[in-house]
């Protein structure tokens, strides 16, 4: 069975530092790519972030682009989201996907495997 296993949330300050992970099992990890989503209460599912099958390509929404790297380990079949100069409006509960493709995109359709989500709460 395809598991993602998102973990790395907790509560961080804004201005702060954090580094998400998910640890993937049950399929290619290397040949697929990944991706990050949150969620926001009241709100619908953002994607994130993505990156390709083996790492080669990272892609960013404009609200974290020039403070987030993703990043994945073939060895230990995890990808990897960090962020610093973390806002307030950064708090969700994130989650991260995977696709059957090597290169991902923007909508939640075009992946087939999530995780379970890991919360972010920000305080000032």
């Amino acid at each position: 069975d395809v598991q993602l296993q998102a973990s790395g949330g907790g509560s961080v300050q804004t201005g702060g530092f954090l580094r998400l992970s998910c640890a993937a099992s049950g399929f290619s990890f290397g040949k697929y790519a990944m991706g990050w989503f949150r969620q926001a209460p009241g709100k619908e599912r953002d994607w994130v972030a993505c990156v390709s099958s083996k790492g080669k390509i990272a892609c960013y929404a404009d609200s974290v682009k020039g403070r987030s790297t993703v990043s994945s380990d073939n060895v230990k079949n995890t990808v990897y989201l960090e962020m610093n100069s973390v806002k307030l409006e950064d708090a969700a509960v994130y989650f991260c996907a995977a696709t059957k493709h090597s290169l991902s995109g923007t909508s939640a359709f075009e992946y087939d495997w999530w995780g379970q989500g890991t919360q972010v709460t920000v305080s000032s």
